[in-house]
């Protein structure tokens, strides 16, 4: 089967079109999922100088490594992760695997620094695995990208969504399932204005996550005729955030967003003694706070009652139970689906681009990769995918996260973004999608 890929050329984005999905009633909307997170990271390493390897890695069997949140402040995600990676290499070896083999999965820590992430890639890459799944976080995929892609070995994240990765120099070999903040701001900014918020206050960590999101929240809300008050990057690590919630009590805005992710259940603890919480104002969270982990921070979960936010992803729980099922058998202990759909899809796409490509060599898979999720006949299982692909008719693999449809950065260019809403009792529920799409 014949596919080619065309080469990396920078940012492509022309345009960004999002239209509302209709929103269910409290009595009918599905428990959802925490949400993803980027944590605090070190700088940015340098963007590789060199030519892109050569594709020489190939020994017949495709191994995957993980860097994924077994533990630190991002370990609530690692569970619906792991979980989605186990069932989709269950699916690929059940339909007969990759080449004649078996795919291996060889799982790995994270943390929530690159000290971690570093020592886990080191470990994996020792073990010659072809393609890494993770970070969830964009500073933590980070500081291990350069290592990652430098050695010619795919480095696929199925919850990054740093604006920083579309056009990163990385040899053509870092892609993520999960969509830019350019859609997830874009939806926030909208959801904000149609519930009447004229003026915001946005309490940011300091990260490229934060700061990234905010970008792309701020200039479509500020479009739309929304006044920002007040922008403040503070520091996740610091030992209170008194002045963060004393900066944002004067400010008095209509809305206040918070940005963040552990920090955000003190940061909101702080904003409710202030008579500034989810029962005086609007306020908004996004993928990195939205979850049952900040409910469970307060031993009274209805404070948070009202607050709304964003969240990329499908709703897994409420409108793919068959797939939520299949995942409990994994994992029978999952209280959270968060990514789990998006890292489901990062082992298919790897299986079938080394299927399509004839090799587990890491370069000769990313050149495949962008191509086997557009332009073809659509099925939506490895199974059918390798079928057509053994035929050598060309496919477009839709995959449990959605229809996907790569651009040539490596990353989607149609996303679902759920809104989200604690309840009256603090439970966290869904109240609609919005679809955003990428046009290039």
């Amino acid at each position: 089967m014949q596919k080619s890929r065309a080469m990396r050329v920078g940012s492509l984005l022309v345009g960004l079109t999002l239209v509302a999905a209709a929103c269910g009633s409290d009595d009918d909307a599905a428990t959802t999922t925490d949400a993803p997170a980027d944590t605090e990271a070190p700088a940015v390493t340098e963007a590789p100088a060199d030519d892109a390897p050569a594709a020489d890695g190939a020994d017949g069997i495709l191994r995957l490594g993980g860097i994924l949140p077994e533990t630190g402040n991002l370990a609530f995600l690692g569970p619906p992760e792991f979980a989605g990676v186990e069932l989709a290499v269950a699916d690929v070896n059940a339909a007969g695997g990759v080449l004649g083999n078996d795919v291996e999965w060889l799982p790995g820590d994270s943390g929530d620094n690159g000290e971690v992430a570093n020592a886990t890639v080191d470990r994996l890459l020792a073990e010659d695995v072809d393609g890494f799944i993770g970070a969830a976080s964009s500073g933590v995929s980070l500081t291990v990208i350069d290592k990652i892609t430098q050695a010619g070995k795919v480095h696929f994240s199925p919850a990054n969504t740093s604006p920083t990765f579309t056009d990163y120099d990385d040899n053509g070999l870092y892609f993520r399932t999960a969509p830019s903040d350019v859609v997830q701001g874009a939806a926030l900014a909208d959801i904000m204005i149609a519930d009447g918020a004229a003026s915001a206050t946005f309490l940011v960590l300091n990260d490229a996550y934060g700061t990234g999101l905010l970008e792309y929240t701020q200039g479509p809300f500020e479009a739309q005729g929304g006044a920002v008050d007040l922008a403040e990057i503070y520091d996740p690590k610091a030992e209170n955030f008194d002045d963060v919630v004393a900066k944002a009590v004067d400010a008095d805005s209509d809305a206040i967003v918070i940005i963040g992710f552990d920090e955000t259940s003190k940061i909101l603890t702080g904003l409710i003694e202030n008579g500034v919480g989810p029962a005086d104002k609007l306020v908004y969270g996004t993928d990195g706070n939205m979850g049952n982990a900040l409910a469970s921070a307060f031993d009274d979960p209805t404070v948070l009652a009202g607050m709304r936010g964003t969240l990329p992803g499908v709703d897994v729980a409420g409108e793919l139970q068959d797939f939520r099922d299949q995942l409990d058998g994994i994992d029978p202990d999952l209280e959270d689906y968060s990514y789990a759909a998006e890292s489901y899809d990062t082992v298919v796409i790897m299986a079938l681009a080394a299927t399509v490509a004839g090799s587990d060599d890491g370069v000769a898979i990313g050149a495949e990769i962008n191509d086997v999720t557009r332009g073809g006949e659509k099925c939506t299982t490895y199974a059918d995918c390798l079928a057509l692909a053994t035929a050598g008719t060309d496919f477009d693999y839709d995959g449990v996260s959605g229809p996907l449809e790569f651009r040539d950065e490596g990353e989607p260019t149609q996303a679902s973004i759920l809104i989200l809403e604690f309840d009256e009792t603090g439970a966290i529920v869904v109240k609609g999608a919005v679809q955003g799409s990428v046009e290039v």
